[in-house]
């Protein structure tokens, strides 16, 4: 009899070919093994725990509960607590000078949650979805469920390749187009004014969708701040926020952000048959913490740790990667990547860093289509410099034996 019950968990007939055909997230299976103490990880995009604002955040449970009582604990509506949405609206038009209420905000459950709204509101089966290649590998996972086409639009240094991008409009009905414009992941590139300003030209003569994901534009290391592609200028325009990076992860807190109405609401009706609402205590919280600390002055110590982190591991790539492997220098964020000689694979440099106890992202599930690449991504928010040093000096010598492996087998 059990044996019979084990092999009817075993039919993968009885479950859906979308997600049948929908793989794990690479990274959360990476984090399982970074759970051993031992292990020096680069893996994850960790925000740095001790930038977390525990007393305060503390402070403010206590003062919503007193103040606001059973409100904390009951229903709310779809589209969010109001006086939050409008925080974000207003931070949208002092920081942007985008001109939006708080009837384009859509509080969400993290970023993750809007990019499953967009692919329930947006995508057929069949449908094609323009990506940075690489690209962000959460959006990849989240899009794959409503089973569109992927085409993959390289990413130059100053943000998307715009000739390989226009030929593809005009030779196909590109639905949506995905990009992360501020401190790309998993690249760490940022979209030069430029390339913003063109990207928005290019899409006025179409009808696709452009989402801007924008998790670490407060996270520069400089004082600038780029303008939007599409917000403002783009009737299909569609931008999300988050809370992830500068207040912290564990409440999924983001949100939506775009001024047409058609889109809009169909994401509130796809919100209300996925949760009805996001967590309305977390909700009152972070909307309580915004009102009674300096957040400008808790992201600039974030700033300057992340800065710092970011130097470190610079340094001791320079110190004990071979010369032969190219990095970004990141102007701010979380992450930097790295490229191998070509030939080399990045997933068998992971098997061989993994026995050193030194764990990152290898390239391949940053891409649409499969296929060994010579790519990983670095994250340095998530480890003090000591810890940096060691695991980039263990990195360093994982890839210097499989160029000595490869120089043999030649």
């Amino acid at each position: 009899m059990q044996n019979k019950q084990a092999e009817q968990f075993e039919d993968y007939s009885i479950i859906s070919n979308r997600m049948r055909n929908t793989k794990p997230s690479f990274i959360r299976e990476i984090l399982k093994v970074t759970e051993n103490p031992e292990v020096i990880s680069f893996a994850g995009g960790l925000p740095n725990p001790i930038s977390f604002p525990q007393e305060a955040l503390q402070e403010s449970m206590n003062r919503i509960i007193a103040k606001y009582g059973q409100k904390v604990f009951q229903y709310s509506t779809t589209e969010g607590l109001r006086p939050l949405r409008q925080w974000v609206a207003k931070r949208y038009r002092e920081r942007y000078h985008l001109q939006v209420t708080e009837e384009d905000i859509i509080i969400t459950t993290g970023s993750q949650q809007a990019l499953d709204l967009m692919g329930k509101v947006l995508l057929n089966k069949g449908d094609l979805v323009g990506m940075e290649e690489p690209g962000y590998l959460g959006a990849i996972q989240a899009f794959s469920l409503y089973e569109p086409e992927f085409c993959g639009i390289p990413l130059l240094e100053d943000g998307l390749d715009l000739e390989v991008l226009e030929r593809v409009l005009k030779e196909n009905k590109v639905k949506m187009l995905y990009t992360v414009p501020n401190f790309q992941n998993p690249t760490g590139l940022t979209y030069s004014l430029e390339k913003r300003k063109k990207l928005g030209e290019l899409l006025r003569h179409y009808d696709t969708v452009l989402i801007e994901d924008d998790p670490y534009s407060d996270l520069s290391f400089e004082a600038e701040v780029l303008p939007y592609a599409g917000a403002g200028v783009l009737e299909n325009s569609v931008v999300f926020g988050s809370i992830s990076k500068i207040i912290t992860p564990g409440l999924r807190l983001g949100w939506i952000c775009t001024k047409n109405q058609t889109i809009r609401e169909q994401i509130v009706v796809a919100k209300q048959a996925s949760d009805l609402h996001s967590n309305i205590f977390a909700q009152y919280l972070i909307y309580d913490y915004l009102e009674h600390n300096d957040l400008k002055e808790h992201i600039a110590k974030i700033k300057e740790l992340y800065h710092s982190q970011s130097d470190a591991m610079l340094r001791a790539i320079a110190r004990y990667f071979p010369k032969e492997v190219k990095v970004t220098r990141p102007k701010g964020g979380m992450f930097m990547w790295a490229e191998l000689p070509q030939g080399l694979s990045s997933m068998k440099l992971f098997e061989l860093a993994i026995k050193e106890n030194i764990a990152f992202v290898p390239g391949n599930p940053f891409y649409t289509k499969e296929g060994e690449v010579n790519t990983l991504r670095l994250n340095y928010t998530n480890s003090d410099a000591t810890m940096i040093e060691e695991g980039i000096k263990r990195l360093g010598k994982a890839i210097q034996t499989i160029l000595e492996d490869s120089s043999m087998n030649q």
